[in-house]
């Protein structure tokens, strides 16, 4: 039984030529625009992006052992995906990301937080950048503690 990759470089290694030459261009435009006190590593069994608990102590709520994940990218079966936390939940980066992506002309493949994709053309690699350059650490936090005190809030 193969191993499971610990690193993301690991990660992109495991994959096949085109779904490698893929994820790491993602990649590379990801750590180019993450602000600093983002840390890279294997989330979830996919390379993930998320705020250390040197950071954000509490880490993630349904598992605090587990440090905030703001973004990850992955190879599925039958896509590539770029999940993006950051936008779950924050509707006014989602507007601004489907209003921003239509101006590219290519088409959006979007569940509540993934961005789905078969080939690299498929993603404007420019406004990827964009969008993970507008969420800063301190930003993605306060969003996040302000929709758990809303879930909080609400009586189920």
């Amino acid at each position: 039984m193969p191993t499971k990759p610990e690193t993301a470089d690991e990660y992109v290694a495991s994959l096949p030529p085109d779904r490698r030459t893929a994820i790491q261009a993602v990649r590379e435009v990801v750590l180019k625009n993450l602000d600093k006190g983002y840390a890279e590593g294997i989330q979830y069994g996919m390379i993930g992006y998320y705020v250390p608990h040197s950071l954000y102590p509490p880490g993630y709520h349904c598992d605090p052992k587990l440090p905030l994940n703001m973004s990850g990218l992955a190879s599925q079966k039958n896509h590539m995906a770029l999940y993006l936390m950051c936008v779950y939940g924050n509707s006014k980066l989602e507007t601004w990301l489907k209003k921003e992506w239509a101006k590219t002309g290519k088409k959006l493949d979007m569940g509540k937080a993934c961005i789905r994709f078969k080939k690299l053309e498929d993603l404007p690699l420019e406004l990827i950048g964009r969008l993970i350059a507008r969420v800063t650490v301190k930003d993605f936090v306060a969003g996040y503690e302000a929709a758990l005190a809303g879930r909080r809030g609400k009586k189920t």
